[in-house]
């Protein structure tokens, strides 16, 4: 990778998971405990569920993960309000230190192009109540709140094998994107 200043846009590449990349992205992006979230991920992915999005720096290492999927959030009350969207989900960044650096907007960028290209003219996104970096990000690039509050629910197995289940308070955010065909049926690719 480039060197740059703290701060500085990092270079990166976005592609689909493949199969051959899960290993690599446990070594260098670890999965909490026993989890192996990238490989349930890329499951999704092969299920056609979901697009597992993947950021390289030039030197082939992973520094970042989005999925969109394609059946939208699982909360029962973003459901109801928005069905049919697609959600971003799963957002990361790693290490810490390459945050603020370009990386997410532009997993998120290719996240939309992928919802658009498939028809949809909205895509959702959760944010928790306490990551109010993410939410400035989020609004900054067009996203907007719709009122919408849920539990986001998810579980982990420590390491240990322990499973811990989760539910953070969070908010649903959309975005109207321009250019989705109207008047024909989203495609879910």
């Amino acid at each position: 990778m480039t060197t740059t200043s703290p701060g500085s846009p990092v270079s990166v590449r976005i592609r689909l998971c493949r199969a051959a990349d899960l290993d690599v992205l446990e070594r260098h992006m670890p999965s909490p405990g026993r989890t192996r979230r990238h490989a349930a991920r890329f499951d999704r992915q092969e299920q056609g569920l979901s697009a597992f999005l993947t950021a390289w720096t030039d030197d082939d290492v992973p520094v970042g993960t989005a999925q969109v999927l394609w059946q939208g959030c699982a909360a029962p009350e973003v459901q109801a309000r928005f069905p049919g969207c697609p959600e971003l989900n799963g957002l990361g960044i790693w290490p810490p230190e390459l945050r603020s650096r370009g990386i997410g907007t532009a997993l998120i960028r290719a996240a939309e192009e992928r919802v658009r290209g498939a028809g949809h003219a909205l895509v959702g996104l959760g944010v928790g109540d306490d990551n109010h970096r993410a939410a400035a990000l989020y609004l900054r690039i067009g996203y907007r709140e719709t009122g919408c509050r849920y539990l986001d629910r998810y579980a982990y197995l420590d390491d240990s094998g322990v499973r811990h289940e989760v539910a953070d308070p969070a908010r649903f955010l959309v975005k109207e994107l321009g250019g989705a065909a109207s008047g024909r049926a989203a495609r879910t690719p």
